[in-house]
């Protein structure tokens, strides 16, 4: 296995200076080391993995470097349009190393690693979509050596193409790197903890809408052991960021019925613009389960601990916005927000964390969708 802390001397020895990206659970020990090794304003946490090359072109307009930009595969799609549209050696020509998390990835005999459902497809056409961009890459695994030589020759790469390059990392290729961190603790309860409390007598005939990453897990997991029918709620499972989107379309095309979207605050930040549009919906009631920081993929910060949500929100056009941190006032407020005529965002400040026997929803979402919409229709 490449260890994380050679990985960053291979950086600063090819005189990588920043690094930008969004967190990815396979790059979570190399993401650590570099964030422990490179500093302040050397390496940021971007809201999105365009955001992120974005920074990485501004960057090397002002210091004539390249920029490494880390991601997990699912995130190109946000990242292509800044590539193709300015980075890309027929536009601006910008050099950007990119690292990709390959998840779902493919082995050998056209054979795909079993992973969550939501990378199944994103695994099978990562490596067609970069050479549909025209980006070369390189794959790394456990078993690579000559991490420097690998990092030195796609910096040159891209600077003589003048344009993006990839290394794209296999699953395990990275060993642990562990760090003593001063614990931040507040006196909030879990999420899982906050979600048992938002989900008490809810009404009747409620559709609810989850964000990706834990919080879907552990509505699952909540309804499992309530035994109640977790059909009745839409887990966006993968499009991180676009769950409040989704419960806009349904509040939008049943406005008649009530709507809770359960967000987090790394999914809100990554396309909070779209706040202008849920906010439109008076029978919308969205929660922003606000932790800080992305705990599905290592627990990396997020800017949840600096932003106002609920100032955003009113200024985005939510009529009523509410701010929870004590576990006793949960479900009597959500309840009363969900009664009101006019959409509402409610933020509850809760702390990072799981359980680690924390399960998975079932890999058939067709099904799910199916009775899904049947809740939602009859």
């Amino acid at each position: 296995m490449i260890k994380p802390i050679d990985f960053v001397k291979a950086l600063k020895k090819t005189k990588i200076r920043f690094v930008t990206g969004i967190p990815d659970s396979l790059l979570k020990e190399v993401c650590e080391c570099i964030d422990k090794k490179f500093g302040k304003n050397k390496h940021i946490i971007a809201t999105n993995e365009g955001s992120a090359v974005a920074l990485s072109i501004g960057y090397y307009l002002a210091s004539k470097n390249p920029a490494l930009v880390y991601m997990q595969n699912s995130g190109l799609g946000n990242s292509f349009n800044p590539i193709v549209s300015l980075a890309d050696p027929k536009v601006y020509g910008i050099p950007i190393i990119l690292m990709i998390g390959w998840r779902g990835e493919m082995v050998g005999c056209g054979k795909q690693i079993r992973d969550e459902p939501q990378h199944k497809k994103q695994g099978l056409i990562t490596i067609n979509q970069l050479k549909t961009v025209g980006i070369p890459y390189k794959i790394i695994n456990n078993r690579t050596k000559k991490i420097t030589t690998i990092v030195k020759d796609l910096k040159n790469l891209a600077i003589k193409r003048k344009g993006p390059v990839a290394i794209i990392v296999r699953k395990k290729t990275f060993s642990s790197f562990v760090i003593s961190k001063k614990s931040k603790s507040k006196n909030y309860i879990s999420r899982e903890q906050s979600i048992k409390e938002i989900i008490k007598k809810l009404p009747k005939n409620l559709i609810v809408v989850s964000t990706t990453g834990m919080i879907s897990r552990e509505l699952f997991e909540l309804r499992k052991m309530n035994k109640e029918n977790s059909n009745i709620d839409f887990l966006t499972v993968g499009g991180m960021g676009h769950a409040n989107q989704i419960a806009a379309g349904i509040a939008l095309a049943k406005p008649q019925k009530k709507i809770l979207c359960i967000d987090g605050d790394g999914s809100v930040l990554m396309h909070m613009g779209s706040l202008a549009i849920s906010s439109q919906f008076p029978n919308l009631t969205h929660i922003i389960l606000n932790n800080e920081s992305h705990d599905s993929v290592g627990g990396q910060p997020t800017k949840g601990d600096v932003i106002d949500f609920t100032k955003i929100a009113k200024a985005c056009g939510y009529k009523n916005n509410k701010i929870i941190k004590k576990k006793s006032e949960i479900n009597k407020n959500i309840l009363k927000e969900i009664s009101k005529k006019s959409s509402s965002l409610v933020v509850i400040k809760c702390k990072k964390g799981h359980r680690t026997n924390l399960g998975r929803p079932k890999p058939n979402l067709s099904n799910r969708k199916k009775m899904f919409m049947n809740y939602v229709n009859k």
